[in-house]
């Protein structure tokens, strides 16, 4: 079997996490294809260029002619990361998520279709199951999808893409569903990040609405510990929902940061609420805990003292 994984958009965020974890705890080459778009950061991924089981190509998943320079050799796996995803950005033009999220995936999908990868996994978001109310129980995997923004209407469009071929084809592919993901080398445009960067620069830090919008945090580390055991153990056709267990406010998360760097309340400054602003998320991981023995490591204030850390270390402006 082969032990050539193809990872894309692997100079993002989680795409880099996840590759540092693989080639440090695993046997598996990677070859790593990302646009490079302003999501796409070559500093996350350039330290990897001196591990021998590691190659680099430049290319977009939803250019299929660029795309076929990837397919030299046989993947074991493709992991499918590159997206779109920052949602302020999609409600001001849908337009490249559409592109990126959708037509990239079904090019991806048709790779699989022809034999250049033994299977995929869809790496989709909690997002395409919309909102939950404060008393809502946790979304699971038979949750309904009703995404309320262009981002979550796109990456639901391409699950349901990814299902279709599983029933059509009867191809081996996994979908996995995660809850906000935060940690090292994030786009400093993404909540937490910006965060820290306003507080370490003594600057206002915008709050949307009246800053009670829930998420569930999950430390990128232990998302990639849960794709792994999926590559591995995961059951074709399946969806895996891959929670934190850390419910927090918006505000809640701000003043944590605010209270760590030692910084004034002060800088919070409350703006108009976003349009379509999802209430609440969270994911119940009881199926993945069950089937693969996953659960999530790093508190949520341990995975916060770290991020942090990262960032001031780091000095990103």
């Amino acid at each position: 079997m082969s032990k050539h994984l193809l990872v894309t958009g692997g100079a993002g965020f989680i795409g880099s996490n996840f590759i540092e974890y693989m080639l440090g705890n695993t046997s598996y080459s990677i070859t790593n294809i990302d646009a490079l778009t302003y999501a796409g950061d070559i500093d996350n991924i350039k330290h990897f260029n001196q591990n021998s089981k590691y190659r680099f190509i430049h290319c977009d998943i939803s250019n299929s002619t660029s795309l076929k320079q990837a397919f030299d050799r046989e993947y074991k796996a493709i992991i499918n990361f590159a997206a779109e995803s920052h949602v302020d950005r999609s409600i001001e033009n849908a337009h490249p998520f559409i592109n990126t999220n959708i037509n990239g995936t079904l090019n991806l999908l048709n790779a699989v279709l022809v034999g250049k990868a033994k299977k995929m996994i869809q790496i989709s978001t909690d997002e395409v199951y919309g909102s939950l109310g404060h008393e809502d129980l946790p979304f699971t995997e038979h949750s309904p999808l009703a995404p309320n923004n262009p981002y979550s209407a796109s990456k639901a469009s391409a699950d349901l893409l990814v299902r279709s071929f599983y029933k059509t084809y009867q191809l081996p592919l996994i979908i996995t569903r995660c809850s906000n993901n935060y940690g090292p080398k994030q786009h400093r445009e993404k909540f937490i990040p910006k965060v820290i960067i306003n507080a370490l620069n003594d600057q206002k830090i915008p709050l949307y609405g009246d800053g009670q919008n829930v998420r569930d945090w999950l430390f990128v580390d232990d998302h990639c510990r849960a794709i792994h055991m999926v590559l591995e153990h995961g059951e074709p056709g399946e969806v895996y929902n891959i929670g934190g267990g850390h419910e927090r406010t918006n505000k809640e998360v701000i003043t944590l940061i605010l209270d760590y760097l030692n910084k004034k309340h002060q800088l919070i400054e409350y703006v108009e609420d976003r349009k379509g602003h999802d209430r609440r998320y969270a994911i119940n991981w009881g199926k993945i805990h069950k089937e693969l023995g996953w659960k999530p490591q790093v508190t949520f204030r341990d995975g916060l003292i770290n991020t942090i850390e990262w960032y001031k270390n780091n000095k990103i402006q």
